[in-house]
């Protein structure tokens, strides 16, 4: 493997940014400062070297939808974004409710090695809602995040009795908050817009009732719970009240709920269709509030490959969901006041604490693993064309400011952008 010399950047340590030089070398910081002097020399003037980042919520299709992305696709956008780490959901085809279905996508990506894929499991047989998956085997499979995600648990008896288990095993709940009856063939956000368009509808409350459902069962079993893709004001009030009652909560906000409105969808281009569906400006200003604040943990992308043809249909036909691992960083850095520590800390460190994931997240120092995201901050681009299989970004076009340049996995340069020093 070998030795690189990250040379004159800014340093994200935990006594803030320094300005240094970073020794990768064996999978592992080797040095920082004036001990560093050895390797492929890149340079790093003007950018910043933080850890790579982690993503807890993405779609990677992988197995039975590979037409719109597999593992492969799925890290190589995933390194283009700066992330060293992604939880792949379960909604697969089979959806992961087995512990061999888990080893597969795990094994798949130690294949491609990218970056690090790490398997969700499901909470019901085959995401039914109708009776529990394999909990043991996926959790001796290594699985320790369970969601249905794409669709709630309905049943709150048999929600408890996963959290019950899920809590034995140390492991956590993350939660699709939609009710389905009050979903009921919505295809965005209930609103003025959505009245304007004389379009079928979903309400904010079809999220916040299941989030105070699953808060009084997180409160009654004791299991750690995530709450997915936060999209209403209500939802950030209900998770900071529960964090002040010490219950073992926590939460992420995907990058277009920061920088999108139901107004977008005006425009009746399924490229904005996806669920949670986009809001209202008030609540997604309280999204990037509740993200600076820290009450929102984590951003993750929620990315969701699918393809042209599939999305090439009239809006309340079109499949709900948005690619997001290439522009997340870029983003959060346009949409919010966030600098450059809490970027990372809400997408590299918080992620990777919530995922148990040791070898991310850490802010680097000598002996960390060297799964490092080296950004600029302040490069302006428009994204045209992407890793992913899929080109569903509703970012495609939009002027961004932030952009990762280089990302280490382990030690090994897995993605340099094409416009930076050679």
């Amino acid at each position: 493997m070998a030795d690189y010399l990250l040379a004159g950047g800014s340093v994200l340590t935990r006594d803030g940014l320094v300005e240094a030089n970073v020794q990768v070398g064996n999978g592992t910081i080797e040095a920082i400062g004036a001990d560093a002097r050895s390797g492929e020399v890149i340079d790093c003037a003007g950018l910043i070297i933080g850890p790579g980042l982690v993503d807890l919520h993405a779609h990677l299709r992988e197995p039975g939808q590979e037409w719109k992305e597999d593992i492969g696709s799925a890290s190589r956008a995933a390194v283009a974004g700066g992330f060293t780490a992604i939880l792949a959901m379960p909604n697969t085809a089979p959806p992961t409710d087995a512990g061999h279905l888990a080893r597969y996508i795990s094994d798949r990506g130690t294949e491609v090695g990218l970056c690090e894929i790490v398997p969700t499991g499901c909470i019901t047989k085959s995401m039914e809602g109708q009776r529990l998956a394999h909990l043991d085997e996926l959790s001796d499979a290594g699985v320790t995040v369970f969601t249905d995600d794409g669709a709630s648990v309905a049943d709150a008896g048999l929600l408890r009795r996963a959290m019950e288990y899920v809590a034995e095993r140390g492991g956590l709940i993350s939660q699709h908050a939609e009710d389905p009856g009050l979903a009921d063939g919505g295809h965005m956000h209930e609103g003025t817009v959505s009245s304007w368009l004389g379009m079928r509808a979903l309400p904010s409350e079809a999220e916040t009732t299941i989030v105070a459902r699953d808060l009084a069962l997180a409160e009654m079993t004791g299991c750690r719970y995530h709450v997915a893709h936060v999209s209403a004001a209500a939802t950030v009030g209900l998770i900071a009240a529960a964090k002040q009652n010490g219950l073992p909560v926590t939460a992420e906000v995907a990058p277009h709920h920061l920088f999108f409105t139901e107004e977008a969808v005006r425009t009746m281009n399924p490229v904005y269709k996806m669920y949670p569906p986009l809001r209202s400006e008030a609540d997604a200003e309280a999204m990037r509030a509740a993200l600076e604040s820290g009450v929102i943990d984590a951003v993750a992308t929620d990315h969701a490959p699918h393809a042209a043809h599939e999305k090439d249909v009239p809006f309340e036909e079109a499949p709900r969901g948005v690619i997001g691992l290439e522009t997340a960083f870029a983003a959060v850095r346009t949409s919010t006041r966030l600098d450059p520590a809490a970027i990372f800390d809400r997408m590299s460190v918080r992620p990777a604490r919530i995922a148990g994931l040791s070898r991310h997240g850490r802010i680097p120092a000598t002996g960390v693993a060297a799964n490092l995201a080296v950004v600029d901050m302040d490069e302006q681009w428009t994204p045209t064309k992407f890793e992913s299989k899929s080109a569903n970004s509703p970012f495609a076009g939009v002027r961004l400011t932030g952009r990762p340049k280089y990302t280490f996995f382990e030690g090994a340069l897995v993605w340099r952008d094409q416009e930076a020093g050679q």
